[in-house]
Formats: C-alpha cells, structure tokens, sequence
C-alpha cells in the first residue's frame, strides 16, 4: 500500500482528524435526536415541526457520511458506534419525548453547540495549513449557525 502524502504532516493530520471525530459524534447526535423528534413531534404545529425535522436530519445524514469520510482521507478510522459517539459528542442524548417546544429549545442548543465544534476544528485545520477540512468546518458551521437562527425563530 501507499505511504499518504498530501502536504499534511502525520502529527497535524492526526490533531485534526480527532477534531472530525467530535463533529462527527456531535453531528450523528444530532441527525438521531433530529429523526427521534421528526417520528415523535405532537401538537399544533405538527406538520410544520415533522416536515422541517425531516429537512434537517437528511440533511445531517450526507453531512455525517462527508465527515467521516474526510476522517478517513486523512488516513484515520473513523468512530462508528453509538459508544464511541457517546463518548465524543458534547449533545446530551434526550430522555422521553419532549413536547414540540422543547424538542425546537433542544435542536437549538444541539446546532449551536455543533457551531462551536466546527470553531475548534477550523481553528486546528487552518494551523496545519488543511484547507479541505478547513472549508468543511467553515460550511458546516455556516449551515449549523443558520438552522440555529430558524429554530429559534420559531419559538419567540
């Protein structure tokens, strides 16, 4: 096989991978509790809540597989179990069902904290001059900071 050889040193591609690995965790957890609200949501604003809940966690789902597979480009395995996301994410998994507002204060935080790991990927990824990382976090985060502002719209 191949030695890798992208102009990103082993130590930094290492460093940004396990960054990956937490917005991947954070990512997953956020695509299950996202599809647990789409299944579950009751109230008045059902079909506003489902059908935006769905727009979110298939949205999630390619993100999930982009970010994993960045992982693996950097020649780094890639967490895939709900243990290791359990113990990566920064989301608390939700108990019960909670009522619809609640499910949109939780998403709310869950994006907002997403933004905050894409933050400290982007931060490593520039140090090692990754720019492919580098513009993935910077998307990632654009996308997570504008479904923070929606959802939070809805609950004013």
């Amino acid at each position: 096989m191949s030695k890798i050889d992208i102009g990103i040193k082993k130590a930094d591609r290492t460093e940004v991978a396990e960054g990956l690995k937490r917005l991947l965790a954070d990512s997953y957890t956020l695509y299950l509790q996202t599809h647990n609200f789409h299944w579950n949501v009751e109230g008045p604003r059902f079909r506003e809540l489902h059908l935006m809940f769905e727009e979110h966690y298939t949205e999630l789902a390619v993100a999930v597989d982009d970010i994993a597979e960045r992982i693996r480009t950097l020649d780094v395995p890639a967490p895939g179990t709900y243990k290791e996301f359990a113990k990566l994410s920064s989301i608390a998994e939700v108990d019960g069902v909670p009522d619809a507002r609640k499910m949109v204060d939780l998403l709310t935080h869950g994006h907002e904290q997403v933004v905050k790991t894409c933050r400290d990927v982007l931060k490593v990824a520039n140090e090692s001059d990754d720019e492919s990382t580098a513009a993935m976090a910077s998307d990632r985060m654009r996308i997570h900071e504008k479904t923070a502002w929606m959802l939070r719209a809805i609950n004013k």
